[in-house]
């Protein structure tokens, strides 16, 4: 009878560390399960946020492809025929002749007309 004993708790003990140890994967699987949820989501989040990014950058790409040029490289301002150009400088030359205009006014004049 003393060995009958004896069997059944070491039996007892097999059993209890078997269910230990099966708590332990079931934790262990849990824990290991939430952290590749929390993983999942994050990851979502950034490709949202990736994705949001890109979305903008083609719509303000699109928005620049169709905008009108900078002024800088607008067309040329045409400049006034020769003959206008030099029926405007004669003019000068009488109102400068005649005193009407000084000779800095005058200078200031012909520098602006031959600017364009």
């Amino acid at each position: 009878m003393m060995r009958r004993r004896m069997i059944g708790r070491p039996v007892a003990r097999v059993a209890t560390v078997a269910v230990g140890t099966a708590v332990v994967a079931g934790t262990a699987g849990a824990v290991s399960h939430h952290q590749q949820q929390k993983y999942s989501q994050q990851d979502a989040a950034a490709q949202q946020g990736y994705d949001e990014a890109y979305q903008q950058g083609a719509a303000d790409a699109q928005a620049q492809q169709y905008a009108p040029p900078p002024e800088q490289y607008a067309a040329p301002v045409e400049q006034a025929p020769a003959s206008d150009l030099t029926a405007q400088l004669q003019q000068l030359a009488q109102l400068h002749d005649s005193g009407v205009l000084s000779d800095d006014e005058f200078a200031a004049a012909k520098q602006k007309l031959l600017a364009g």
